[in-house]
């Protein structure tokens, strides 16, 4: 939950909650720049949120992907001896473990914001309410925490890596080309979904149940070559799958991503984050009579 107490003063469209909103891109552009400090002061806050009150404070989102890579590199390599198609040598088995770890932070990039988004509204009333606040902004708060735990999550992957292998690929640096499709789509995805929460408290619970079958439907604990020919269909046109599988290429097999099922993928984010915003901003004026 966004801390409501000492809301930082900013300028929006007007005091009236029941004013039209525009909807355009441009407009959502102008209004995250103007923003800019507020969403960077309120992102900073609920990254420290989650851990107030804790011994170790923030050394826990360092810790917590370390512990989750620890373990996996242990349960895969010593348990269940598992390998990953397409990777060779003796360090097959400690690799599996990396492989997957890779689509662990994609799939909790997404899940993160995803889960939290129908409950986002309810959760800061006070600002739908009391203040003039441009809360068009909170799904963009709570992306921006998300991504703060991926870069943390990033950096012990690669860290890993490094120690696996002795070496690390170039082609890592284009790992944030192969997020911000992703990005886009999530952050559209929870401006639809914090609007729906508003209005259908069920949402949530539905939420959890996709997000569930979405896990199980991307290939985060196996290889999409290991899917029969049939459902392979099923997986590909799940969102998360060309993204995990291109942070794959970029960061364990060391090959360019797929810059035209980028562009494309962006471009299909960039309708749905408009659609989204564009629901958002619609339906917000309704905010205030059911909260």
């Amino acid at each position: 939950m966004i801390p409501a107490n000492h809301a930082p003063r900013t300028t929006h469209q007007g005091t009236n909650p029941h004013a039209p909103q525009p909807t355009s891109l441009l407009v959502l552009a102008r209004s995250l720049w103007r923003n800019r400090q507020l969403i960077a002061q309120m992102t900073k806050r609920e990254v420290a949120g989650r851990y107030k009150g804790s011994v170790m404070g923030m050394a826990w989102s360092f810790f917590n992907p370390v512990f989750m890579l620890t373990v996996y590199t242990f349960v895969f390599s010593e348990i269940f001896k598992s390998r990953w198609g397409g990777i060779g040598g003796d360090d097959s088995k400690t690799q599996f473990a990396v492989v997957l770890f890779v689509g662990l932070i994609v799939l909790n990039l997404f899940n993160e914001v995803f889960n939290r988004a129908p409950g986002l509204i309810l959760a800061n009333v006070n600002y739908v309410k009391k203040v003039v606040f441009p809360i068009e902004i909170l799904p963009v708060v709570v992306m921006g925490s998300a991504l703060f735990h991926c870069l943390i999550s990033l950096g012990v992957l690669l860290a890993a890596f490094a120690v696996f292998n002795g070496y690390l690929h170039w082609t890592a640096i284009f790992i944030p080309l192969v997020l911000m499709p992703l990005v886009i789509l999530t952050t559209g995805l929870a401006w639809m979904l914090a609007s729906l929460g508003v209005f259908l408290r069920d949402v949530g619970q539905t939420i959890i149940i996709i997000s569930t079958v979405l896990m199980f439907l991307s290939p985060v604990f196996y290889p999409i070559n290991a899917v029969p020919e049939r459902f392979r269909s099923v997986i590909m046109a799940n969102p998360l799958t060309f993204i995990i599988e291109q942070a794959r290429e970029v960061l364990i097999w060391g090959h360019l991503p797929s810059w035209m099922g980028l562009g494309v993928y962006t471009l299909f984010a960039t309708v749905v984050a408009w659609v989204g915003y564009a629901w958002f901003q619609k339906t917000r004026k309704g905010f205030a009579d059911v909260l």
